[in-house]
């Protein structure tokens, strides 16, 4: 039986160490729909993963040191012909008022493959998934491997996690499809990482009451991958210094089943994984996708301080056409939000391409 929401009050993060994740014989479904299910926050973090914290403190400063690149060496690293999903991205995408999102710059790359294809003709059909990455060898080497290292951690783990997923939804509908999501996600050469700085708000001194607006360093938002892997944030000053968060309200927010916006903290050692909207439509929506966007400190607060983070798409692959299962209702699975660019039977790489339309 699915769950129904409950009070935000009484939602809380749900925890799996990796060893449970591992022991095959153990039965975590409970987990899995207090995560994910329709009465759930949407998010899970795994403890316990080895090497996470090293490889973590390898990336994470390397995104406020490419941001502070003089900007004709960064636009060196651009594809404007990707619609900016490979190397870097700063201003290109839209605000929900329609203004350029300046608060933050990326740095996007294939985590598990350098060059997914070399069919021309797929990379003009596909540009965001099919052209090579783009690597700051010459301004910033080390890059690459500390990206490629924790990227390929959070795809192997986050693979453990759809393996429950699909069981979990296998227990309550047992006509479903064996290792839907699991088998998707492993024969894609698809994924895409992502490695955020998010710049000091300096843009938002003229804030009436002090209070930097909801989602000024990302706004509300759903992924339109299958899994996202996230790390901890680690704030930075000048130099790429680390430092602490100079704002406690400032950081990762989710949107409950119910509309309440709850402040979500990822420890230092375990990777938070939330729904995308390819698993919306993959389970009918039994998983549904995670709302959420990112709060900027308070501007006097802010004293200067940068977010730095790293995302991991974890999608299917660009021809993978995205049916509901039998048993799902069409517009229940709209209606449980998103998917601005899905229409019944499209793939996932013409998904991608209408949804990119809408902050482009």
């Amino acid at each position: 039986m699915v769950s129904a929401p409950v009070p935000a009050s009484e939602l809380k993060v749900v925890t799996i160490s990796y060893d449970e994740l591992l022991d095959d014989e153990k039965d975590i479904s409970d987990k899995i729909e207090q995560a994910y299910g329709q009465g759930a926050l949407g998010l899970i973090t795994v403890s316990g993963v080895p090497q996470l914290e090293e490889l973590r403190a390898n990336l994470l400063p390397l995104a406020h040191k490419f941001a502070d690149l003089p900007g004709s060496v960064k636009a060196r690293y651009e594809d404007p012909e990707s619609s900016w999903s490979f190397g870097w991205s700063h201003g290109r995408e839209i605000l929900q008022d329609n203004r350029p999102d300046m608060y933050k710059g990326s740095f996007y790359a294939n985590p598990c493959h350098d060059a997914p294809t070399d069919d021309s003709t797929l990379m003009k059909d596909h540009p965001s998934y099919c052209r090579p990455n783009i690597w700051p060898t010459q301004h910033l080497p080390q890059l690459e491997p500390a990206f490629k290292e924790l990227g390929q951690l959070i795809v192997d783990v986050g693979l453990l996690i759809t393996v429950r997923c699909d069981r979990y939804v296998q227990g309550l509908k047992p006509d479903a499809k064996r290792n839907r999501i699991e088998e998707c996600l492993q024969r894609s050469c698809c994924h895409k990482a992502r490695l955020l700085h998010y710049f000091p708000p300096s843009g938002l001194e003229d804030c009436s009451d002090g209070q930097a607006p909801r989602g000024s360093w990302c706004g509300l938002h759903r992924d339109h991958c299958s899994l996202t892997g996230l790390t901890a944030a680690m704030f930075t000053s000048g130099g790429g210094k680390v430092a602490e968060n100079p704002d406690s309200q400032a950081g990762l927010y989710v949107q409950t089943r119910l509309g309440h916006m709850q402040q979500v903290r990822i420890p230092a050692d375990h990777i938070a994984y939330q729904m995308g909207e390819a698993t919306q439509v993959m389970t009918g929506g039994m998983l549904c996708a995670t709302p959420h966007y990112v709060q900027g400190p308070s501007p006097h607060l802010a004293g200067g301080i940068a977010r730095n983070t790293f995302a991991v798409f974890m999608q299917p692959h660009w021809d993978e056409v995205l049916e509901l299962p039998g048993w799902a209702d069409e517009d229940a699975v709209y209606e449980a939000g998103g998917l601005k660019g899905w229409v019944p039977g499209c793939t996932f790489g013409s998904f991608t391409t209408r949804t990119l339309a809408y902050y482009h």
